[in-house]
């Protein structure tokens, strides 16, 4: 595959194969920049139907080591006033997922992500939400609901989902990420996670 912008008819889904936990990943060697522009979920965003979410299919979109962009220069604030920095991604996995409570599939895959993070916390990786829309009594009251332990930030102002622009389609709500060592996009999930899938990706990260 050559490297450059995917197209909607290339988005590659992975949710079926690694369930099935037989297939290794392969890694897609796709450049990151402008992918936002040819995703199709980018395209709902753009549509101005009046969703309050895109809602993804779960895809799954690999960047291979060597054509990853540069580290995502993400500042912000988490709703406990801790203020995180670029240099809080470097020499840790760092998963983001971007949520809002009323959207449907975030509680769905909420659970799954808090045993997720669990599981690899001492494996150097952290998790972080980016809440895109909600007051910090209504973020606090989800986490609650759910038994999240990780934090969250308070993005209302779109200060991450900015640093993240061209990988996160606008709107597309649920999207996780996963970031490299060296806080690099090294993965994509447009819409609610699979555990099997996040739980191999982020293994993959990890080795690295």
């Amino acid at each position: 595959m050559t490297n450059g912008p995917s197209t909607p008819g290339h988005t590659t889904s992975r949710r079926s194969v690694l369930a099935a936990g037989g297939a290794a990943l392969t890694a897609l060697t796709l450049g990151l920049s402008g992918c936002a522009q040819e995703d199709a979920l980018a395209q709902q965003a753009k549509a101005g139907d009046n969703k309050n979410y895109v809602a993804g299919d779960g895809s799954v979109t690999e960047f291979a080591a060597g054509d990853r962009k540069a580290a995502v220069a993400v500042n912000g604030t988490l709703f406990n006033g801790t203020t995180v920095t670029p240099a809080d991604f470097q020499g840790k996995v760092t998963v983001l997922n971007f949520w809002f409570a009323a959207c449907a599939p975030c509680r769905v895959e909420a659970p799954i992500l808090e045993e997720l993070h669990q599981e690899f916390k001492d494996q150097g990786t952290q998790f972080f939400g980016v809440n895109l829309r909600d007051e910090k009594a209504t973020a606090e009251a989800f986490d609650k609901s759910f038994n999240l332990t990780y934090p969250s930030f308070d993005d209302k102002d779109g200060g991450v989902l900015l640093a993240v622009s061209g990988i996160v389609p606008p709107g597309a709500v649920p999207t996780t990420l996963v970031l490299d060592k060296q806080g690099r996009v090294a993965s994509r999930v447009l819409g609610e996670i699979q555990r099997g899938t996040l739980k191999a990706l982020i293994t993959a990260a990890v080795a690295e």
